[in-house]
């Protein structure tokens, strides 16, 4: 027995020191069938003089095993380790990949200066939902029911009394709900129209509207508000014309001229010779449309306004396309 037990030492070595499967070594001679068990299981065969010395034999050869195998287990973990730090070694003194660094989109830019000369001038920012009931965006907002923008080839309905929001007036009517004057906000976002993709019109868009209601507002408030804004956003020099216009939820109502930034009111391309370019509508807040916010139209008045923000970027960049804004192309944008 003493020759198996040599034997197995022998051999197990030799193949641990070879490079062989460990884990397939140890259960070849140390598993529960393992061959150095097999030779254990054989000692009830031995004289009591002979099972103590086989006995100390067999746990030396099996110590000499696991630790053949414990120490080759470290040599070929240290050895995976040097060829991983090997493979993946790297040249500190390589320059790094450039990082290409963002920036704010024209359109978000041009909101934000807009909100800043707005904000400026005492007015803070309101939101609502993009969609939104047909209470608030039509019904509250004095807008009949046989009007062409509450036709389903105007308007993205959802239901026959939830659509998307054709514009951020329904946020001027949520505030006058539950806001006593006075009352100055701004409500710049998302908007939907059912209007086919063109080079200036597009099915989103984004719109900036204002409110004030307090006591004795007047058309003179609004033309001297708006007059301001005009000149903050495209210049000193800037002149403003009003145009008489009607819109269900403001009475008087009108369109907002301001004179050419480009040739100064001369008359060139931008302005299609005329000296003038439209950039929105404005008037007095209707009657109706405080009584059904339930404010008194007795004892307040109020203006209210509306531009589009993409319309206002393509008079500030010279962009003759909206579609230009939504398209991604990078070479557009690092332009800005």
């Amino acid at each position: 027995m003493k020759e198996m037990l040599n034997q197995i030492r022998a051999t197990a070595l030799e193949k641990i020191a070879a490079g062989e499967d460990l884990e397939q070594i140890r259960i070849q001679y140390l598993g529960k069938k393992g061959e150095l068990t097999a030779v254990l299981r054989g000692m009830g065969k031995l004289s009591a003089e002979e099972r103590p010395v086989i006995g100390q034999l067999a746990n030396q050869v099996r110590e000499e095993i696991e630790a053949a195998v414990a120490e080759k287990a470290e040599a070929q973990k240290a050895a995976a380790l040097q060829e991983q730090l090997k493979a993946e070694r790297l040249d500190v003194t390589m320059p790094g990949k450039t990082t290409r660094v963002g920036h704010v989109h024209p359109l978000t830019r041009v909101q934000r200066d807009m909100e800043e000369i707005f904000i400026g001038m005492g007015f803070s920012i309101a939101e609502g939902p993009e969609v939104e009931y047909d209470l608030y965006n039509f019904q509250k907002l004095n807008i009949p029911e046989n009007h062409p923008a509450r036709d389903t080839q105007d308007t993205f309905y959802i239901t026959e009394n939830i659509l998307l929001r054709s514009q951020t007036s329904p946020v001027q009517a949520r505030t006058m709900e539950v806001q006593k004057p006075p009352i100055r906000i701004i409500s710049p976002g998302r908007v939907y129209r059912s209007d086919a993709m063109d080079a200036t019109h597009s099915p989103l868009f984004h719109q900036m509207e204002g409110l004030v209601v307090d006591k004795g507002i007047t058309m003179g408030d609004l033309k001297g508000m708006l007059e301001t804004f005009a000149k903050a956003q495209f210049g000193e020099e800037t002149r403003c014309r009003f145009r008489p216009h009607h819109f269900p939820f403001t009475e008087p109502s009108a369109e907002v001229d301001v004179s050419c930034f480009a040739c100064g009111g001369k008359g060139c391309r931008l302005c299609k010779g005329e000296g003038w370019i439209e950039i929105l509508g404005a008037g007095m807040v209707h009657p109706n449309v405080l009584t059904m916010c339930g404010i008194d139209p007795e004892e307040y008045s109020g203006f209210a306004f509306g531009m589009g923000i993409e319309r206002i970027a393509m008079l500030k960049y010279h962009v003759d396309d909206i579609r230009l804004f939504y398209e991604n192309d990078v070479r557009f944008l690092e332009q800005f």
